[in-house]
């Protein structure tokens, strides 16, 4: 759906972007994210046509998105961090103003913006004034907007910013019905919890370039494969930790509490093979998991470089 190769920006002294290459397929729902000034709302901004590059390409449907730049806009909706202000409209009148801007009026109009107030449940609020909304209708009603022309792809900045959080979940709810419908979905969000739980692919942007990429399983399996299996024993403590020194895989064995936490560097199978060896050995095993980790520990590890960079990743 999405190719971007060797996409560079820069502004005055500053690097926004230093040869950004991504790739979304068709039907994922993509989290992109980044610390402060790594490059996002540039890249995005771009992908929409509000800014030009310096350098690369962008391909939006198999078309040249810088060249065509009018055509392809039909081709995706756009929901900005910022809500523009609409203070004398009412929802209803909102929704019948963008939707004559792409052609559509009389019943037409009517029948496609209620179905869309439905889809993001503001359709008992279709005769309050815009500026009464809280923010996360407001966001809630920007992404009807987007959805007015059924655009293929969908680009969201920050949509959930602000929020409270049962507005953040009725969102996320509504992207992943609207994933599973067949859009292409690329949102970007500081919430790294929020994204990992609703997203299909990842990609970390750092210093204007991509370090991470791929699905969220595969993202989440390598972040699990660095952390340390956690195992405890009924009885027998020492004659366990013998046994796990002999195995090569075991790289370095620590107390905590009443597990032992092991940094082991094997797949599944190994890990196995480990608490079989444990058992035939007699030792009394109790528990045996692989630590869980988590998008924002991966997050820290690839972009702290230098204190105080990273944005905070919890509710703000």
């Amino acid at each position: 759906m999405l190719k971007i190769h060797g996409l560079k920006k820069k502004f005055g002294n500053f690097q926004a972007l230093n040869g950004l290459d991504m790739e979304i397929e068709e039907g994922a729902l993509y989290g992109f994210v980044g610390p402060n000034g790594a490059g996002k709302t540039t890249a995005i901004r771009i992908v929409t046509g509000l800014l030009l590059p310096d350098e690369g390409t962008v391909e939006l449907a198999g078309r040249d998105a810088l060249k065509y730049r009018e055509e392809v806009k039909t081709e995706f909706g756009y929901v900005p961090d910022e809500f523009g202000m609409y203070d004398n409209l009412k929802v209803w009148e909102y929704m019948e103003f963008f939707a004559s801007c792409y052609g559509m009026s009389g019943l037409v109009a009517r029948k496609r913006c209620t179905e869309l107030l439905e889809q993001v449940r503001l359709d008992d609020r279709a005769d309050a004034f815009v500026d009464s909304l809280s923010r996360g209708m407001k966001q809630r009603l920007c992404l009807a907007r987007a959805l007015i022309h059924d655009p293929k792809f969908l680009v969201l900045d920050e949509p959930t910013s602000g929020m409270d959080p049962r507005n953040r979940m009725e969102f996320k709810e509504v992207l992943k019905e609207l994933c599973a419908e067949g859009k292409t979905i690329l949102v970007s969000s500081h919430i790294l919890s929020e994204l990992s739980q609703m997203c299909t692919d990842i990609g970390i942007i750092d210093a204007g370039k991509i370090v991470l990429s791929g699905s969220m399983w595969e993202i989440l399996q390598k972040v699990n494969d660095s952390n340390p299996l956690l195992i405890k024993v009924y009885d027998r403590r020492e004659e366990a930790i013998r046994l796990l020194r002999q195995d090569p895989a075991v790289k370095t064995i620590s107390i905590r509490e009443e597990d032992i936490m092991v940094q082991f560097h094997g797949d599944y199978e190994a890990e196995a093979y480990l608490l079989k060896r444990l058992v035939d050995g007699g030792i009394p095993v109790s528990g045996f998991i692989r630590e869980q980790g988590d998008l924002e520990s991966i997050f820290m590890q690839i972009t702290n470089r230098e204190k105080g960079k990273v944005v905070l990743t919890s509710e703000e």
